[in-house]
């Protein structure tokens, strides 16, 4: 695979001097879920995040960074952003409201800052993957300092599931 172009994130955290490695993967138009990527890469899905951007009521839009195989729970997001009900946002609004389409939306380098929720599991791993910005690529970043450049905030934002 030849190596892959700099997305704008990766430009950001280069700026920001932090660490990373881009990881490429073949990825399937057709299905873009983070067990694929996770798959792709060969590495545990517990340490692939996908990035979801919710609407809350009173908080306006912010960001939820998630294991793959979980599902945010939208009342614990709500709570986590300050809001009393909390909603994904329209596949159609992604691209105008952050700048990355779906499969390919990175925490880093969004069209404005949100408040950026991470689910609080991110921080058991030294690395974790998360989009560079657009389908087919990875960072592979230590989540503190991914964590710390998107002034994200740690917090229980998935469903429960009797298997974790």
């Amino acid at each position: 695979m030849p190596k892959p172009l700099k997305t704008n994130a990766a430009r950001l955290l280069d700026h920001a001097k932090i660490p990373y490695e881009l990881i490429p993967y073949e990825y399937d138009e057709n299905d873009l879920a983070a067990q694929h990527v996770a798959d792709a890469l060969g590495q545990d899905i517990n340490q692939v995040f996908k990035t979801l951007v919710l609407h809350g009521d009173r908080c306006g839009h912010f960001v939820c960074v998630v294991p793959g195989n979980c599902e945010v729970d939208l009342k614990k997001a709500a709570k986590a952003a300050g809001a009393k009900k909390a909603e994904m946002i329209p596949m159609k609004e992604l691209l105008p409201l952050t700048g990355y389409i779906r499969g390919g939306c990175s925490p880093v380098g969004m069209k404005k800052p949100f408040p950026t929720f991470f689910h609080s599991t991110a921080t058991d791993f030294d690395h974790i993957y998360v989009s560079a910005g657009q389908r087919g690529l990875q960072f592979k970043v230590n989540p503190q300092q991914l964590i710390a450049y998107v002034r994200g905030t740690l917090a229980d934002i998935v469903c429960d599931s009797s298997e974790s």
